[in-house]
């Protein structure tokens, strides 16, 4: 059985669904629509959602993949000066409402399973309905700059798979680390 949260703190839903409306309004406004099937902006939808309907696992597996979201957007997004205001509130503010919800939720050791299986959704969505110009969770194919690494998308799509499921699992192993989820006492009657 689920323990409720307050109808309190589960308003603070309200953030992450204005983080992911607001990059449905510059996608919207710039073109690229699918660029919303990114973990990211679809991320800040399901937190919202989860907290909305207060299920921890999804709520969980949200808040590990704002992680990795942050050092992508980072690196690939904010270090080439091409981020909007929309953008920067997805993934600063979904990491900063991930990580506070964490402390109330806490996080258990099979956290990263969800956000892996996830992912592999998350791929075969974005294989189907974005546009192969905008590669979309590098789902279509080889991320620019690997294409002499690796002969195949497949096999840039097999290592890069497993690398994400150890990634997410050192992740949701560390936020376990510092948030435990409570441990059930199971009382014997004598």
């Amino acid at each position: 059985m689920r323990d409720p949260m307050s109808a309190r703190f589960r308003l603070l839903g309200f953030l992450p669904l204005i983080f992911f409306l607001a990059q449905v309004a510059h996608y919207g406004r710039f073109g690229g629509l699918g660029n919303l099937a990114w973990m990211c902006n679809i991320g800040n939808l399901l937190l919202a959602i989860g907290l909305f309907l207060n299920h921890k696992e999804l709520i969980r597996a949200t808040a590990i993949w704002t992680i990795p979201g942050l050092g992508i957007w980072f690196w690939f997004v904010w270090l080439e000066g091409s981020t909007s205001l929309s953008s920067t509130l997805a993934h600063v503010g979904g990491i900063i409402v991930g990580m506070i919800v964490l402390r109330r939720v806490r996080m258990d050791r099979i956290a990263w399973l969800y956000a892996f299986v996830w992912y592999l959704f998350m791929q075969m969505v974005s294989r189907r309905i974005t546009s192969p110009d905008l590669n979309v969770n590098v789902a279509l194919r080889i991320q620019t700059g690997w294409e002499n690494t690796f002969s195949s998308f497949w096999k840039f799509w097999l290592v890069m798979t497993v690398l994400v499921a150890v990634a997410l699992w050192a992740i949701g192993l560390v936020l376990s680390w510092i948030w435990p989820a409570a441990s059930i006492k199971v009382e014997e009657t004598p």
